[in-house]
């Protein structure tokens, strides 16, 4: 969006540029022709005064001595020509633009332009006018003239006041550009900051709002707008959490009823089908309570804690659970403590997740590792089919589960993994081990704490 209004402010100084250049230029040199013109008529004048009657009534021209000796000089640039109202040369200088301007027409009182390169006594030529003006011998034609030398100078000088100009109007539009552009980011800046502030909303960020002050006029109804259809948003998801938390609450006690009831009963391999079906709904219960919490509740995740502590303790309260389903756990943790900064709890949520999963995928006897390691991350590794690389992406996704999975969950618990770390600014991936099965790796934020020596 900066770029395309520093372009088009960019073409409009352009554009700008050019009309106000074409227009000085035409201005100027039309206000030397101007001047040069008014010039020649008051040349003109000055002769008509100084032209008086002679004793025999014919018109001739007495000019000053000094006025006289200009025009003879052999370095003069300007030509005259007097002709009475007969058309009679009444005085010339040099006498041949006399005998050219005999020949003309009489002229007029508006000054009639004429141009003579043939004279032979200035190379560039002569420039001038002809008027008839009155004079105390009567009226006459008068035609004065300038060396194209002199008018040559004229324009040379009138061309580089205009060089000049262009350059000086060139440094002015390149610095008004300039401003524009640091005027267009300041005026901006109230945007990028809405659209980081809109960047930062998600699911477990909906009561952000963007801010409505010191934007632009033009764009707050916009933000109006979005800040009124977030707060929709954050109403619909607060209903949703709601429920999914309190139909969960709800199923938790007559599930809990009908599963003391099942274990009281005796009866044959029917009974247990029916005990692994409600053992498998108060797993999925239990695991949307704790996405509802997840959704509801903001995690403080700056308590210290010890990753390999925690690590460690989930290996020993689910060995006895991996033994029942004739799989081990093993457990490696680095030489000291690693502490980060996060929920112990959540983080216990995490790990135990993971190493279900890990168990349930391992086929009967094999061994799942569980490590953490200095650089704030835990390790689990299995000895299951593997992940495909299409469903390594896809595995963290909620109620998702492979085309051919036989296990019994609802696709969640992975998904609360990933809210967890997220939560606590960290990453959750998974790769195929190198002698097979899986290998998940949690990495927590970088250890926020130095790790100390156990006494």
């Amino acid at each position: 969006m900066q770029l395309r209004l520093a372009v088009r402010v960019m073409a409009l100084y352009v554009a700008a540029t050019v009309v106000v250049i074409g227009i000085l230029m035409f201005r100027a040199y039309d206000t030397a022709r101007s001047l040069s013109e008014q010039e020649l008529v008051m040349r003109a004048s000055d002769l008509a005064k100084y032209v008086v009657v002679s004793p025999d009534g014919t018109p001739r021209l007495d000019l000053p001595p000094r006025l006289a000796a200009s025009y003879d000089s052999p370095s003069a640039t300007d030509i005259f020509a007097i002709r009475d109202v007969g058309g009679r040369i009444v005085a010339a200088s040099p006498p041949r633009f006399g005998e050219l301007v005999s020949s003309w027409p009489p002229a007029t009182q508006q000054p009639a332009h004429f141009d003579v390169r043939d004279l032979g006594t200035e190379r560039n030529g002569y420039d001038g006018i002809s008027i008839r003006l009155e004079s105390p011998a009567g009226p006459l034609s008068i035609s004065v003239g300038r060396s194209g030398a002199a008018t040559a100078l004229v324009y040379s000088l009138l061309r580089k006041f205009i060089h000049d100009i262009i350059w000086a109007v060139s440094f002015l539009v390149l610095a008004a550009l300039v401003i524009g552009i640091l005027a267009i980011r300041g005026g901006l800046k109230s945007v990028r900051d809405v659209s980081d502030k809109a960047a930062a909303i998600g699911p477990h960020a909906t009561s952000v709002r963007l801010p409505e002050e010191n934007v632009p006029s033009e764009i707050t109804p916009l933000v109006t707008a979005v800040n009124r259809a977030l707060d929709r948003l954050d109403q619909g998801f607060a209903v949703q959490r709601q429920f999914t938390a309190n139909a969960a609450h709800e199923l938790r006690t007559p599930l809990a009823i009908v599963t003391a009831s099942l274990d009281a009963m005796e009866g044959n391999g029917e009974l247990e089908k029916l005990k692994a079906d409600v053992a498998r709904m108060n797993r999925l219960v239990d695991q949307l309570l704790r996405v509802a919490r997840l959704d509801a509740v903001a995690l403080d995740v700056s308590e210290p804690v010890d990753l390999k502590e925690v690590a460690r303790e989930v290996v020993e309260t689910m060995a006895p659970w991996a033994l029942a389903r004739k799989r081990t756990l093993a457990f490696s943790g680095a030489d000291k403590p690693v502490r980060v900064r996060g929920n112990a709890h959540a983080i216990a949520d995490a790990v135990r997740n993971v190493v279900e999963n890990a168990v349930v995928h391992s086929p009967a006897g094999a061994e799942v590792l569980v490590s953490s390691h200095s650089n704030g991350s835990v390790s689990v590794a299995d000895h299951g089919p593997g992940i495909s690389a299409a469903d390594q992406q896809r595995i963290f996704d909620r109620f998702w589960r492979g085309k051919n999975s036989q296990t019994e969950g609802a696709g969640l618990g992975l998904a609360i993994v990933q809210e967890i770390v997220k939560m606590h600014g960290g990453t959750i991936g998974v790769e195929n081990g190198p002698k097979g099965g899986a290998v998940f790796t949690l990495c927590f934020a970088a250890p926020a704490l130095e790790p100390t020596s156990e006494p």
